[in-house]
């Protein structure tokens, strides 16, 4: 990847595992530490940074009046999105961009609490972005420069994939889906532990058969470019051990109804929090 090159100072609200991940992607694709600002109220594990030349606010009011950044990066939870914007009314300069990674907060949100005059770009980021394995959907506003677009593509590229949505409503899905994925992966990686475990496995060896299993075959798929499910069929000999668990995942009561049904609550929450 390319040098990333930011218009003017960067204003990253919120360094938590999310915004650090990005911050330290930023950093390794060339962006200068002098020119990142970060404000976080209990900062943890920024030393690394700091050496770079990164500079960190505990407070809204330390934030020095001429900081003037030309893009701010909200990595706040939902439920704090009010309360940082309240402190930020005041660097929505007309051109400035709000780039938001908060679950559920919609532009007309953004653009209602902090003016019309502002570029608000939404965008969902995963947690392996903290191994620059992560997975970020935009939504492409058309009403957006092009040029605003690409950078926030940049910046989310630092730490993995991106992909574009043209109807924002599709990013509750990309929430649900991508953004809440992780959970489930870890999920899976107990559960079959856990069923390792009642089966009659030493429950070390068997968390260590899980964990290892679902990395092992994330990292196969990464690098594959068969389907999913021709990857899954390759797993499987007829009549075999596999096929029988699988008959069991695929019933009608089995996983797809059940990661639905997930995915709809998660899906639901999300357009909660945007009203």
């Amino acid at each position: 990847m390319s040098k990333l090159t930011l218009p003017g100072r960067l204003l990253l609200v919120g360094c938590g595992k999310m915004g650090g991940a990005l911050l330290r992607g930023w950093l390794a694709q060339g962006v200068a530490g002098a020119d990142v600002f970060v404000i976080d109220p209990a900062p943890k594990g920024l030393d690394d940074v700091i050496a770079k030349g990164v500079t960190v606010f505990t407070h809204y009011e330390d934030v020095p009046d001429d900081l003037n950044p030309a893009l701010v990066l909200l990595a706040v939870k939902p439920q704090f999105m009010d309360d940082a914007l309240e402190n930020l009314e005041m660097m929505a300069q007309p051109g400035t961009i709000f780039l938001s990674i908060a679950a559920g907060k919609t532009v007309d949100y953004f653009k209602k609490s902090v003016g019309m005059q502002v570029h608000v770009v939404r965008a969902m980021p995963n947690t392996p972005a903290a191994v620059s394995r992560g997975m970020s959907v935009i939504f492409k506003d058309a009403t957006l420069p092009a040029a605003t677009l690409e950078l926030c593509g940049q910046l989310l590229a630092a730490v993995g994939e991106v992909a574009w949505v043209d109807d924002e409503a599709l990013m509750h899905q990309v929430t649900a889906v991508s953004g809440g994925g992780p959970a489930y992966t870890f999920l899976l990686i107990e559960a079959l532990a856990e069923a390792g475990r009642a089966a009659g496995l030493p429950a070390d060896l068997s968390m260590r058969l899980a964990r290892s299993t679902v990395c092992g075959s994330g990292e196969l798929a990464h690098q594959a470019s068969e389907p999913a499910a021709d990857l899954r069929k390759a797993v499987m000999s007829p009549k075999g051990t596999t096929e029988q668990a699988i008959a069991v995942l695929m019933a009608a009561d089995g996983i797809q109804p059940l990661m639905n049904k997930a995915i709809a609550a998660a899906t639901n929450r999300s357009k909660e929090l945007a009203g």
